[in-house]
This record gives C-alpha cells, sequence and structure tokens, in this order.
C-alpha cells in the first residue's frame, strides 16, 4: 500500500508524529485540569476560568508570540516550546490551589501561541505545494481527532492514579514531540535583511489573503465554542441522555473529522467557495441540532459538524500557506490562531452568560427551546451569516497581489507595540 504523498516525506513524517503524541496529551491535559479546579473549587465558574484564560495570553501577549515566530529558527522555537510546557504542566499537581493551576494554564497557553505559528509556517518547507492541503488535514486530524480519545485517556488514568497522573503523561507527551521535532533540519524563518523594511504584526490585518479567510474561519471557532460551553446541558437536560451518551457524541465529533479529511482528500485543495460551503453547513448543523430531542438525531449532526468544521478550516489552512510566503505567511498564522482562539473563548464564555440569563423561549411551530438549544439555535445563525463575510477573489484564486505585496521580503519591526 502506498503512503499519501505528505506521509512519504521523513520530515513531515517526524512532525505529524511529534504533534499526534503531544495533542493526545493536551487534550487528556485539558480535560483534568477542568476537573481538578472542579474538584479544588466545587465551582462551575470556577472551571470556567480555564477558558478564560485561553482568551488572556491571546489578547494581551499574541503581538508579542508572532515577533518571536517570525524572528526565531522555526524548529528551535518549537523545540524550546515544548521544553517549556512539559515544564509547566508538571509543576501543576504540586500545589493544592487553584490559583496555581490558573497561572500554569495560562503560561501553557502562551507558549502555545508560540509554537503553533512556527509549526504551521514550517509545514511548505517540508513539502510540496501540492502536498498541502493533505497534510493540513493530517495536522488537523491530529489535534482534533485526539478528543475523543484524550477523554477516554483521562477517564483511565485519573481512575489508575487520581488526576495527577494524566497531567504528567500530558508533560511527557511534550518530551515524546520534543525528541520527534529535535530531527528536523533548521527551519529559519528567513535572514534577517537589515535594509529591509519592517512588517508590523498590525499589518497582518491588512493582507488580503487574512481578510479574506478570518471571517469565517472566526465563526467556525464561534460555533465550536458554543458547543463546547453547552454540550452538557443540551445532552443532559434537553436530550434526556446519559453521560454514556455524552461520550459517544464527543466520539463522534471525530468520526465526522475523519469524513472531513476524507472529502478533503477527495475533492482536492478546498477553495474559497468550498471554504464557505463548508461554513454553511456547520451553522446549518448547529442550528438544526438544537432543534431536535431524539439522540440519533444529535447524533448524525455530531457527525455533519466534525465533517464541515474539519473541512473549512484545512481549507483555511491551506489558503493562507499556498498565498502567503516568508514573514507575512508567519505573521498570517500567528493572526489566524489568535483570532480564533479569542473567538472560541468569547464564544464560549458568552454562550454559557446567555445561557444562564435566558429562560425557556416559545417559538412558533417549533416549541419550546430550553436555553441552552436557545443559545446554541442562534450561534448556528451566526456561522451562516459569518459565511456572507468570506471574501470572494477576484478573478482565479491566486496568490493575491494588493495590500500586502509591498509588505513581501520585510522583517518585523521589535519596536512595533503591536495593534
Amino acid at each position: 500500500m502506498t503512503l499519501p504523498a505528505p506521509l512519504r516525506s521523513r520530515p513531515f513524517r517526524l512532525l505529524l508524529i511529534g504533534q499526534t503524541v503531544s495533542s493526545f496529551g493536551d487534550w487528556m491535559g485539558t480535560f483534568a485540569l477542568m476537573a481538578l479546579v472542579s474538584e479544588l473549587s466545587g465551582s462551575e465558574t470556577a472551571v470556567g476560568g480555564i477558558l478564560v484564560l485561553r482568551l488572556l495570553p491571546s489578547g494581551i501577549a499574541g503581538p508579542l508570540a508572532a515577533r518571536l515566530a517570525s524572528r526565531w529558527d522555526r524548529r528551535r522555537t518549537m523545540l524550546a516550546m515544548d521544553l517549556a510546557r512539559a515544564g509547566m504542566m508538571a509543576a501543576v499537581p504540586f500545589v493544592g490551589a487553584v490559583w496555581w493551576v490558573y497561572v500554569w494554564a495560562f503560561a501553557t497557553e502562551l507558549a502555545s501561541l508560540i509554537f503553533l505559528p512556527a509549526r504551521d509556517s514550517a509545514i511548505p518547507d517540508l513539502l510540496e505545494e501540492d502536498q498541502l492541503a493533505d497534510a493540513n488535514s493530517f495536522v488537523l486530524a491530529s489535534s482534533y481527532g485526539n478528543i475523543p480519545l484524550g477523554g477516554a485517556a483521562f477517564a483511565l488514568f485519573s481512575y489508575l492514579g487520581g488526576i495527577d497522573l494524566p497531567i504528567w503523561i500530558d508533560a511527557g507527551t511534550f518530551l515524546v514531540s520534543y525528541a520527534f521535532i529535535a530531527q528536523l533540519p533548521s527551519l529559519r524563518a528567513r535572514d534577517l535583511d537589515v535594509e529591509a523594511a519592517p512588517v508590523r504584526f498590525r499589518e497582518a490585518f491588512h493582507l488580503h489573503v487574512v481578510r479574506r479567510i478570518m471571517p469565517a474561519a472566526t465563526t467556525v471557532f464561534v460555533g465550536v465554542g458554543a458547543l463546547f460551553t453547552l454540550g452538557i446541558p443540551f445532552v443532559y437536560e434537553v436530550l434526556r441522555a446519559s453521560s454514556v451518551a455524552f461520550g459517544f457524541l464527543v466520539s463522534l465529533f471525530g468520526l465526522g473529522a475523519t469524513v472531513g479529511l476524507v472529502a478533503v482528500h477527495v475533492t482536492g485543495q478546498p477553495g474559497v467557495l468550498r471554504i464557505r460551503a463548508g461554513v454553511v453547513v456547520l451553522g446549518g448543523t448547529l442550528a438544526a441540532m438544537s432543534l431536535t430531542s431524539l439522540l440519533w438525531l444529535a447524533y448524525l449532526g455530531a457527525v455533519s459538524f466534525g465533517a464541515a468544521a474539519t473541512y473549512a478550516l484545512v481549507g483555511a489552512v491551506t489558503y493562507l500557506q499556498t498565498n502567503l510566503d516568508g514573514d507575512e505567511r508567519t505573521l498570517g498564522f500567528a493572526v489566524f490562531h489568535i483570532v480564533l482562539r479569542i473567538a472560541m473563548s468569547l464564544a464560549a464564555i458568552g454562550a454559557g452568560i446567555a445561557a444562564d440569563a435566558l429562560g425557556p423561549v416559545r417559538i412558533v411551530g417549533v416549541g419550546t427551546l430550553h436555553p441552552a438549544a436557545t443559545v446554541l439555535f442562534c450561534s448556528g445563525l451566526t456561522v451562516i451569516a459569518g459565511a456572507t463575510l468570506l471574501h470572494l477573489p477576484a478573478g482565479r484564486e491566486e496568490p493575491t497581489s494588493g495590500d500586502g505585496d509591498h509588505h513581501r521580503h520585510r522583517v518585523l519591526d521589535p519596536s512595533d507595540p503591536g495593534p
């Protein structure tokens, strides 16, 4: 059996294996941190604080992370952040206090903000351009396909050794990632040219490619954030199902992600129109799921949601990689990860607040909706509206010219304060 083209590249294969292992640990660690905070505080509001910590690093330190990722060798950047995250996660169990967990959750997220742009910008340096769509599919699969596996591993290891054990295993997975990335060649972002004009972090928001993709990609994470917060009350109170059903629902999101990856492989590199179609399907699925009280329909919706989200995100990542070069590519991915994390965090927090504030809502022809269902329905409509904001290119979908082109081959200005 012939391996897909990206997997025949040893450097990419090393990167992917390391990312798969660390992503597995990361999702397991996320479940463990939430459980630990719940155990220490007994407060669901305190558990929600973990989501706030996913927002603060992006908003406060995102511009700094973008500068660092652009100026450093990408391989060394990834290695440094893997070591840092391993030490941070290993430190969590030593002090039984919520504030201690918050400190290291914040710091780990900050390190991830530096790691991710370096990783995504390195992939085109390891492969041919026509292999990028499949490569991004594999990377996304390694990230989001590990959600159900990470949840199951947390349940197993916490049963065997308490909450501390999955946290320490998570720390160890970052060291596994380090070992694989250490075998990669040097991935220097670019040789700094002292005569080149500086490109500033805020200028990435003016690049045509970034402005074209971000509105739709952002609304994908609005839907994901809302579902992350309200998934459990929706399953328990609307579907009248058990925790076993919730676990199965999460697994079906992973199955849907696999379907989305297959769709990308079959259809080829998704263009802007197909990215828009994926976003519309995602929003429509979320809205439709919120109106059902039938478990089997929710299961079908989970598969559709996972497939549409994966298809749209693979398309967006590939579009950025093939239409940006050099410093612009690194900055573009820094903006991509920062904005999407902020969107997911705000959506998750906002969905929880809205569901708490709302009472039952009656819709003619549908019936009375639980607050969680109402918020999910509105989130689905928001995602569909975001698809209409996806800017279509003039003519063929080629690397754009315009605002971004006069920034080519420029280096970051360390004095730039960011946006």
